[in-house]
């Protein structure tokens, strides 16, 4: 009997024994594959969230680097261009910071100017940022109207001034 007693602690052993080496085996490859995104450059891809203060702090590292921009679009300042496509403006922020934008393709329909953005592109060395895709944020005020309910047009006019870059004379 009591060689039976001994297998099956040999056997417990022996389980335990391969159940570490199995766990070992995960975490190294784990790990192993960690590092391969690592050196793999995974830092290159990466999209960095400044404002224009921590955008002209940064220097020639931002040159070239993929960046995100948000901030207010500065009254007095946005130039289309003469196509459809192409817009220019300054972003600043509440700490003082204003950077040049110069944006391709064809900017929200919601552009405009005092309305916050977001352009994600690059800083050039020329001094101003490259913008390839033009993002605005905007509140959740719209709700429809009710069923019945009047709507008053002179307000819905009002609330929608700028959208198109035109005002209402």
């Amino acid at each position: 009997m009591s060689g039976t007693r001994e297998d099956s602690v040999a056997l417990a052993v022996s389980r335990r024994r391969r159940n570490r080496w199995l766990a070992l085996g995960a975490v190294a490859v784990a790990l192993a594959a960690v590092l391969a995104f690592l050196l793999a450059g995974l830092g290159e891809n990466l999209v960095y969230y400044w404002g224009p203060t921590e955008l002209r702090a940064a220097g020639d590292r931002a040159i070239g680097a993929t960046i995100r921009l948000g901030g207010q679009v500065v009254a007095g300042s946005v130039r289309r261009g003469g196509s459809v496509s192409g817009i220019e403006f300054d972003v600043a922020d509440r700490k003082g910071g204003q950077v040049h934008v110069k944006a391709s393709g064809v900017p929200p329909q919601m552009f405009r100017e005092g309305i916050g953005v977001v352009v994600e592109g690059t800083m050039t060395r020329a001094g101003y940022f490259d913008g390839q895709r033009l993002m605005v944020s905007h509140g959740s005020e719209y709700r429809t109207p009710r069923e019945g309910e009047n709507v008053d047009m002179r307000q819905l006019i009002k609330s929608t001034q700028g959208l198109a870059g035109k005002k209402e004379p």
